[in-house]
């Protein structure tokens, strides 16, 4: 059952993900597009039902290239023409978890003095203009930069203000052609705020309250089972199913944690953000996790990066006293004959991670040997899905928290190059690291593109990007088993 859950569940999430990335560059109905990604899945799903067991590797690669082909095959056949579409910018037009701005509105066209005054705004000591492009939902500015990137966005920006006001958010990206470019697109919130009289309200507390209590509910059910406690004695002992909630009250301050370093981080720059709304689940986790919504434009790759690792590194120190703690009050057992689940709590092989394996080992000391796994307490139960959500968010694909890092320290052409080879690792580790397998398929789906900053050109200092690379080191720690030399150096 909880199978099937989670095929219905990687099906919403897949259609969503096609319908956003590409239900405007191409005529190929949506739903067949969708139909072609989960075909893979569905062979799998059947060939696991029917015959129960392990899938031949033939039959993991040759669906996933069929089907990566006829992908490839009919979003071409359907493609739309967009002119000069690899100059084409990428203005922030809609909403996500770290960079969403309002919704875009067509830019009516520049009068000749409006444009005249537009021209003006471009000294030739910093950067002078060659041509003015218009787009339905943009008007580009391409010249030659003469200072520096911060210095010339900064009296760009001003010059912009002081002719127009609010009319306009002014986004400095890199091109293509390795030239930078100004993109002017019409600012919908001020708009919205002048129609209103005052700034929309974004946080519902009631909605807030609903969830969290919804979810504290259903973690807490699912912590219960975690506990040993079967279903059928809760009507019994209702008091019973409170012993999950050390599991639910441990995942769920991870989570909020992790979206309250976004929430903090974010207001520090004066980025209108949401508290964390939770997302129940009434079964598996007992939740999908938590988000927080941002309406305010990202000022800069500065920005972007903070915002960005705030929450992993959050969740991650707030995750490792969890950590000892429930490995210190679990119970060292024999590793069974049969192949283990990916994250078993009843019996796990902490091998499986290299972080975690380290952590034992510190932990249990010479309890653990090369046929040792560990019974865990349901709060290591919620700080090993702690390691993992920080290891899913810092992925460097799309608009999950390690791609806008990576963006941030790269630059957007070089993240969606490190996404795509992030995509291919991870299947590549599926092989050996069965439980990423899904992961490894939602990745994917994923866009490689996120959203730019308004200053997008400006690169990052070294401290900042030290603590990438450190961030990216985490993110190894915690998904590659621990290497049989290490294991037998530890006597592991």
């Amino acid at each position: 059952m909880t199978s099937l859950w989670l095929i219905l569940l990687l099906g919403i999430l897949t259609y969503l993900m096609v319908q956003r990335s590409v239900a405007d560059m191409t005529r190929t109905p949506v739903w067949l597009l969708w139909l072609v990604l989960m075909m893979p899945v569905m062979i799998w799903s059947f060939w696991t039902a029917k015959y129960g067991s392990k899938l031949p590797f033939a039959l993991v690669i040759t669906p996933l290239v069929i089907s990566s082909v006829t992908y490839w095959v009919l979003f071409q056949w359907g493609r739309k023409s967009v002119s000069n579409k690899h100059n084409k910018p990428s203005t922030p037009h809609s909403q996500s978890a770290i960079n969403p701005t309002a919704e875009s509105l067509p830019v009516r066209p520049l009068k000749t003095e409006e444009e005249k005054l537009l021209r003006n705004c471009f000294s030739w000591s910093v950067y002078y203009l060659q041509n003015i492009e218009y787009l339905p939902q943009a008007v580009i500015c391409r010249g030659q930069l003469k200072t520096t990137s911060t210095k010339a966005y900064e009296q760009i920006k001003k010059n912009i203000e002081s002719q127009f006001g609010d009319r306009f958010l002014l986004i400095f990206q890199e091109g293509f052609n390795g030239k930078p470019f100004f993109v002017l697109v019409p600012n919908s919130q001020a708009r919205q705020d002048s129609a209103t009289g005052s700034q929309e309200k974004l946080t519902k507390p009631a909605l807030a309250l609903a969830l969290l209590g919804t979810t504290l509910v259903t973690t807490t059910l699912i912590g219960a089972q975690i506990a040993g406690i079967k279903p059928d004695t809760w009507n019994s002992n209702p008091s019973a199913i409170l012993q999950g909630s050390p599991y639910a009250l441990g995942l769920m301050s991870i989570l909020g944690v992790h979206e309250l370093g976004h929430y903090f981080t974010a207001r520090f720059y004066k980025i209108r953000s949401t508290l964390p709304y939770f997302i129940p689940m009434p079964f598996f986790l007992g939740t999908f996790g938590a988000f927080i919504q941002m309406r305010s434009p990202i000022p800069n790759r500065k920005a972007l990066f903070d915002i960005s690792i705030a929450g992993p590194i959050a969740g991650f120190i707030f995750t490792l006293p969890l950590l000892f703690w429930g490995l210190a009050h679990s119970e060292v057992v024999p590793l069974p004959n049969e192949q283990q689940r990916f994250l078993d709590p009843n019996a796990l092989n902490p091998k499986y991670s290299f972080l975690l394996a380290l952590a034992a080992k510190l932990v249990l000391g010479n309890q653990l040997d090369s046929q040792s796994a560990i019974a865990l307490h349901p709060v290591g139960v919620a700080a090993c899905l702690g390691l993992i959500v920080t290891a899913l968010n810092l992925i460097p694909v799309g608009q999950l928290d390690g791609g806008h890092v990576i963006h941030a320290m790269f630059g957007q052409r070089t993240a969606m190059l490190i996404g795509q080879i992030s995509r291919l690792l991870f299947l590549l580790l599926s092989l050996v690291q069965p439980g990423v397998f899904l992961w490894a398929i939602i990745l994917l789906f994923i866009p490689l593109m996120d959203e730019p900053a308004l200053n997008d050109v400006t690169e990052l200092d070294n401290k900042r990007d030290i603590l990438g690379l450190m961030a990216m080191a985490l993110l190894i720690a915690i998904v590659l088993p621990l290497p049989q030399a290490i294991a037998n150096w530890l006597q592991f």
